[in-house]
């Protein structure tokens, strides 16, 4: 990742990665069919791994640990760890149901190369 890319890296409530709202309506759709508690949040990440050297990664966390950026929206909350914000800042994640599948997509311009498939990327 380039040097201008990387911002200082302050814990607290952010706006710098973009969730829609076609994908705030999913999440909440999801947690409401596997019975997931209102108060638990939503983890973005990434980790190594893919065939483009990281992977995105989804999940549902009871609570935010001290160093995650948090983000709120329409009573959502949405962890991501220190290491993952530096790759995801300006990152929007969205969601389709199109003909060509359904799924979250992240549209991260951090993103030098990545795979067929859209779920690994480098940077």
């Amino acid at each position: 990742m380039s040097e201008e890319k990387i911002k200082e890296f302050v814990p607290g409530v952010t706006e710098d990665i973009n969730i829609t709202d076609k994908a705030i309506e999913e999440i909440k759709k999801i947690m409401i069919e596997n019975k997931i508690p209102e108060n638990y949040g939503l983890r973005i990440g990434i980790k190594g791994g893919g065939c483009s050297g990281l992977t995105y990664t989804l999940g549902f966390d009871s609570e935010s640990k001290p160093t995650d950026n948090i983000i709120e929206k329409e009573g959502l909350s949405i962890y991501v760890d220190m290491k993952s914000y530096l790759y995801l800042t300006g990152t929007e994640l969205d969601f389709t149901d199109g003909l060509s599948g359904q799924g979250f997509i992240f549209n991260n311009p951090n993103a030098k190369r990545t795979c067929g498939c859209g779920s690994s990327f480098s940077a």
